[in-house]
């Protein structure tokens, strides 16, 4: 089984970070980590290191978004949840987040599923990485390390990798980083690393999800107005 993680720039001008994570039995290893710019290299990965496997992919941002304007109920509810740690989500609609629904459509066309019915074979479900921060890592307030000073960033980015790390160790023992995920850990501060490390995290939900069939994680919302998978 694979699991791909997407931190999914919602902007025609950004970039990508995509994260590859195959389960082998009882063990799993990170195999790929790219920064990509635009929808066709997106597409071309995916060709590329997926094709028609089965697969559980985790994306950072809107994949089902039907109101206009406004922000959707399950952005609400993260605030109501999360709001005191800062981990609210932005407002999502259509309006502003055109890409993510457009590379949402075209999952759709490759057989994804925009859900979190493990019963599929191919499954796209959006995910938020703050609020799973704050239950995996046990935070009061999220990790700063998009806002601030170039040195706050550094210092927090920092925090991001040794917490990881020790996650990683707790609660994925089976998984092998190998040079990518050791890389992703020990990388210094920039956006190509923040967007790197953050797929990582994308592709931990998917292969969390997975590894428990589903019986760990939360779903928040609905698949017709807007949905997150976080973990328990």
């Amino acid at each position: 089984m694979l699991m791909v993680g997407i931190d999914l720039a919602w902007g025609e001008r950004n970039r990508d970070g995509i994260c590859l994570i195959q389960a082998d039995g009882p063990s799993a290893s990170i195999l790929e980590s790219r920064w990509t710019l635009g929808d066709e290299s997106l597409w071309e990965w995916l060709r590329a290191q997926v094709g028609d496997h089965p697969c559980v992919m985790a994306v950072d941002a809107p994949l089902v978004c039907p109101n206009r304007s406004g922000s959707r109920p399950v952005d609400r509810l993260t605030h109501r949840l999360f709001g005191h740690q800062h981990a609210g989500c932005h407002p999502s609609n259509a309006r502003l987040c055109a890409r993510p629904l457009r590379i949402a459509q075209g999952l759709q066309s490759k057989g994804f599923l925009l859900g979190w019915d493990l019963s599929e074979p191919r499954l796209a479900m959006e995910v938020y990485p703050h609020p799973a921060m704050i239950r995996w890592f046990g935070l009061e307030r999220i990790l700063k390390y998009k806002r601030g000073t170039v040195a706050e960033r550094r210092r927090e980015f920092r925090r991001y990798q040794s917490l990881l790390h020790s996650c990683l160790q707790f609660r994925f023992p089976e998984l092998h980083l190998g040079t990518v995920g050791e890389g992703l850990l020990e990388a210094a501060y920039s956006k190509e690393a923040e967007d790197r490390l953050d797929a990582l995290f994308c592709a931990l939900i998917a292969y969390h999800h997975w590894r428990h069939q589903g019986q760990q994680s939360q779903v928040l919302g609905d698949a017709q107005g807007g949905f997150l998978v976080l973990p328990q």
